[in-house]
């Protein structure tokens, strides 16, 4: 039993560069976002384990006792990493679920399930390393995506920046912090209809796309780089590369067919305040990055901000090559997470 509150929290994520092409064995870069998830684990004496996560509506508990009673043999059947389809049919039946649910609410729950069974199967409550921590998200991971890169847990665990290519994944080596916005066009799309459309397009015009994505590869080399030179020695003309990389990959994902509406206006209102930026992800809408410059005056990103805003998109200034998994005091958080944490 925990004798008092642990509190760790995680980073997100967001591609830097490499969007579509890493699906063709090219290299993308990942970075970690410093918008944060945070965790509070707490003892009560209820007999309960609960889980409550506020953002999207979910808090459900489960006796403990009838959770040590259950016959947990099916946990140690097939890969000792990837859950099987029938384990997580059994943890539906255990969580009260319908077999056809498949919303990120009832997924997050069989994951957060999943791992709290096999860790208690375990007994390792003893202190994580952040190899352990790793190998658990990617078994959250597998519950939710199926059959993920592992980028996502990775980042997330060791924070900073990485390089993914051939499912092959490496840290770079003090990556600098860098601000940026991250802006929310609210487009929903699906990353599935778009990774096949840009295998369509590369299939009927092989000599154009081909190029284009071997030109992608370079500028996510070219960012990996420049970010190196700026961990040794930081030099202003530096963010005017990674500026120029910004538009690059842009213009290369408009040509892959990845683009929007909805970005091309982020790109401009972004750009009338003489700022650069990009899509994240898998584009067709979702969201984009804008690189924040250290000169940049703070009047003028929250001008910025506000000219987003009044685009009808959301929009956070925050910060890229954040720190992964830590863990905190409660009294030295910002007010702002201090007071939705009590609310818990």
């Amino acid at each position: 039993m925990l004798s008092e509150v642990l509190l760790v929290s995680a980073p997100g994520k967001v591609i830097l560069h490499g969007e579509h092409a890493v699906v063709h064995g090219k290299v993308a870069l990942a970075v970690a976002l410093n918008l944060r998830t945070f965790l509070r684990l707490q003892s009560h004496n209820n007999g309960k384990v609960g889980l409550s996560l506020p953002n999207i509506g979910v808090k459900r508990d489960w006796d403990v006792s009838r959770l040590q009673l259950l016959d947990k043999s099916f946990l140690e059947q097939g890969d000792a990493t990837v859950p099987t389809p029938e384990q997580v049919e059994r943890l539906r039946e255990m969580a009260g679920f319908p077999a056809d649910c498949a919303v990120n609410e009832c997924l997050a729950v069989l994951a957060f399930l999943y791992l709290y069974l096999c860790i208690c199967q375990k007994q390792r409550w003893t202190k994580e390393d952040l190899e352990l921590i790793n190998k658990w998200a990617f078994r959250g991971e597998k519950v939710i995506h199926g059959n993920p890169s592992g980028v996502d847990n990775a980042v997330s665990t060791w924070g900073g920046a990485l390089r993914y290519q051939q499912g092959q994944i490496a840290s770079l080596k003090r990556p600098p912090a860098l601000k940026i916005l991250l802006t929310n066009t609210k487009v929903p799309r699906s990353t599935k209809a778009l990774v096949a459309s840009v295998r369509s397009r590369l299939m009927k015009f092989p000599d154009i796309v081909g190029p284009l994505l071997t030109s992608i590869d370079a500028i996510a080399r070219e960012c990996e780089r420049v970010l190196e030179e700026m961990a040794a020695e930081l030099a202003p003309e530096h963010y005017l590369v990674l500026e120029e990389l910004i538009d690059m990959n842009q213009h290369h994902l408009n040509a892959l067919g990845v683009g929007h509406a909805a970005l091309d206006q982020l790109c401009q209102v972004t750009r009338t305040h003489g700022l650069h930026s990009k899509l994240t992800g898998a584009g067709g809408g979702g969201c984009g990055i804008t690189l924040l410059k250290p000169d940049v005056q703070q009047p003028a990103v929250e001008a910025t901000k506000q000219a987003l805003i009044g685009c009808g998109f959301d929009c956070w200034e925050t910060s890229i090559g954040a720190p992964g998994v830590s863990m905190h005091l409660v009294t030295l958080l910002d007010a702002p997470i201090r007071q939705a944490l009590d609310g818990l």
